[in-house]
């Protein structure tokens, strides 16, 4: 299978929620079937169904994310020699031509992206234009409105 990049971060955040499954929700569900199989007839037991379903989807979920983690390659954009270059997991700050609004974003794997958050997925047309350029590089970007252009104002690895 192919590696997936992930940053420091968010390796972490997946290590953590692999506990939190596994300590918390799984024997959390356990003792919720065990409750709902003591009232007795399963057939018609909405407890015991919901307390099976939500079992799957946890057991899902930690097969999911194990699988995330055994094909991570985790990447720490410190340790890069980039040498000032936009590279996966740097924090961009650029800035629009057009608008002249100034944003700020984090390149991160898929699985991390959370726009709120400041982090933009490696396969976003706005990352895939950036990597490899450096401050004072323009990147034109094919947005459905048309190209728009973002001036790389400064790249950080932190």
């Amino acid at each position: 299978m192919n590696k997936v990049p992930l940053t420091v971060n968010g390796a972490e955040k997946l290590k953590q929620e692999l506990h939190r499954l596994k300590t918390v929700d799984r024997p959390g569900v356990i003792a919720a079937i065990a409750e709902a199989r003591s009232h007795g007839d399963l057939s018609e037991n909405a407890e015991y169904d919901a307390a099976k379903e939500r079992q799957g989807f946890i057991e899902g979920r930690i097969r999911e994310v194990e699988g995330k983690l055994s094909n991570a390659q985790i990447i720490d954009p410190r340790l890069l020699d980039a040498d000032g270059r936009c590279v996966f997991g740097a924090t961009v700050e650029i800035e629009d031509l057009d608008t002249g609004d100034v944003l700020v974003y984090q390149i991160v794997g898929d699985d991390e992206a959370d726009i709120k958050d400041g982090k933009i997925a490696i396969s976003s047309p706005i990352a895939r234009a950036l990597i490899g350029k450096f401050a004072g590089d323009v990147a034109e970007v094919q947005a459905p409105g048309g190209v728009r252009e973002f001036e790389l104002i400064d790249v950080r690895y932190a």
